[in-house]
């Protein structure tokens, strides 16, 4: 029997990420499959309480205080020793230099060691997101060489993080992420109904989900729409999470698009339970990122019936195989046009969906967290020799 040690320090977070959802998955498939093993699952305090339960051998360890270099640098290696553990799996990115717990370190991509270190700073990114791609930058390269193995999600990453680390081919492993449930079950009328009602859900809109990021392509996306609605019944909205009305204000005048604004829609905060409905009554799902270690939406969307436009680079191709409309994301033209021949040809539209619902089920938590386990007993094994 092991004791392992699953680092999610962000999962009682109200808001959670797409590495705090990693996470959340791979716990709530390992309490299912591993009756045997312990596992102490280590996190810091918030307001999601309910997140996550206890088991019969799964133990939620709460380790409070401190910023996020100081409870993973300083007081996550010290609790992983005080409960004895045989692993230590670190979940997103980064890890415990000094811990003398064999360690496992999940890391979802490296972009945050492309470019110089000015380019980093200067980026539009929040602070918030600069200040933790500086932390990785610095950290990285150490917890690589600290971890007995390295986990990635995408034969795309794991080539990338070989690359940039010098790892060799039996170092890192690459497991791709799954689909949550709640996109694979139905959605009862009443449901979607209320979803409609609560966030005014127009009756055509494309769905993108944008960020800070310039990774996301937020710019480009919008312009594209722009030109969609220029050639397009002007009945069509735009539907975008993780923009704030004066962040789309900002990027529609710096772009010259400020026509388009009465036509975009922000919901602002959307939960996981509702989230579906958004993808479901979606006419496409826009997905042009210019980089992605894996790409989760492309599946989510696939699972909810809806077809997708994606970018020709980086993990995009993996992920979605033919079952996506491809575009080069540096091409304003290339993004509307498929926008265009999507809502126009019914034919097309539904030989991706059709593709689509075959492709996401190439993709499963279970199995992941089944490769998970089995890296843990590799670890362990190895340990005992």
């Amino acid at each position: 029997m092991m004791r392992i040690g699953i680092e999610a320090q962000r999962l009682q977070r109200p808001h959670k990420h797409g590495m705090d959802r990693v996470a959340l998955e791979l716990i709530k498939n390992l309490q299912e499959i591993d009756k045997k093993n312990e596992y102490f699952i280590f996190v810091k305090p918030d307001e999601d309480k309910k997140v996550i339960s206890n088991t019969s051998n799964f133990t939620v360890v709460e380790v409070s205080g401190g910023a996020y270099p100081i409870w993973e640098q300083v007081k996550l290696p010290k609790i992983a020793k005080s409960y004895n553990c045989d692993v230590l799996h670190c979940t997103s990115n980064t890890a415990p230099v000094f811990t003398k717990t064999p360690l496992i370190t999940t890391i979802h991509d490296v972009i945050y060691m492309e470019g110089s270190l000015t380019s980093l700073l200067k980026s539009s990114a929040s602070n918030y997101q600069k200040f933790g791609n500086l932390y990785r930058r610095l950290i990285v390269k150490n917890v690589v060489k600290k971890s007995k193995k390295v986990i990635t999600v995408s034969n795309y990453e794991k080539a990338n993080i070989q690359n940039c680390f010098g790892l060799y081919e039996d170092q890192i492993t690459a497991i791709h992420n799954g689909v949550s449930n709640q996109f694979l079950e139905n959605i009862g009328l009443e449901h979607i109904e209320r979803v409609k009602k609560e966030f005014n859900l127009p009756t055509k809109y494309a769905f993108h989900i944008a960020n800070k990021d310039p990774r996301k392509n937020t710019k480009r996306v919008l312009k594209a729409f722009q030109q969609f609605l220029r050639n397009e019944n002007l009945d069509f909205k735009l539907v975008m999470l993780g923009c704030s009305d004066t962040e789309l204000k900002i990027l529609l005048k710096e772009i010259n698009a400020t026509e388009v604004y009465n036509h975009i829609l922000l919901p602002g905060y959307v939960s996981d339970e509702d989230l579906p409905v958004f993808y479901q009554l979606a006419q496409v799902f826009l997905f042009p990122s210019l980089k992605e270690g894996f790409g989760i939406p492309i599946i989510e969307a696939m699972a909810s019936k809806v077809p997708v436009i994606t970018s020709n680079v980086t993990a995009m191709p993996e992920v979605s195989g033919d079952a996506a409309h491809i575009v080069d994301p540096y091409s304003i033209d290339e993004i509307s046009n498929a926008m265009v021949k999507i809502t126009s040809n019914q034919k097309y539209k539904n030989e991706l969906i059709e593709k689509g619902v075959k492709q996401f089920k190439n993709f499963s938590w279970n199995a992941m967290a089944m490769q998970v386990l089995e890296q843990y007993n590799q670890l362990f094994q190895e340990q005992k020799r």
